[in-house]
């Protein structure tokens, strides 16, 4: 990434976007040690975390739709599936009509699991926001969008 090169006052004041790019890469890492600080404490990494949340009150998910969900690849998914499923959290399930492809469904542990750690860690994210004024919030999405936009074309 730029972020070395954007660093540089030359750099920022030749193309003053590169500083935008820095404070959204810091940003970001700075969101993920905060976030994954806490579900550690939950006895999770913070990729078994984003399975079990993106599972929690669903009936499953084909896992091609949930590496899409939580932008990771498919093999690394089967990764944090297969530990899910040595932890009793998750299940592969074949889908009536499609051998070809399974659902991760949450355990009936997973779901007490989710339950349990799920509105904890909201809470705990909730915390980092409790002096953002809701209009500055909205700001930032809006902006956070319009670069998403961009780069997706």
């Amino acid at each position: 990434m730029l972020l070395s090169y954007t660093a540089t006052p030359e750099a920022t004041a030749k193309e003053p976007f590169l500083a935008v790019l820095r404070e959204l890469a810091q940003a970001y890492h700075a969101f993920s040690a905060y976030s994954a600080a806490h579900v550690r404490q939950l006895g999770l990494t913070p990729a078994q975390f984003d399975v079990i949340a993106t599972l929690g009150n669903t009936q499953g998910m084909p896992l091609s739709q949930l590496a899409q969900q939580t932008l990771t690849t498919k093999g690394t998914l089967t990764g944090i599936i297969d530990r899910l499923e040595e932890k009793d959290l998750v299940r592969r399930e074949v889908p009536a009509g499609d051998r070809r492809s399974f659902l991760a469904v949450l355990t009936p542990a997973g779901e007490a699991l989710f339950s349990q750690v799920f509105p904890s860690h909201i809470a705990y994210l909730r915390q980092a926001f409790a002096n953002v004024d809701t209009d500055d919030l909205e700001r930032v999405r809006r902006a956070l969008r319009g670069l998403r936009d961009r780069f997706q074309g």
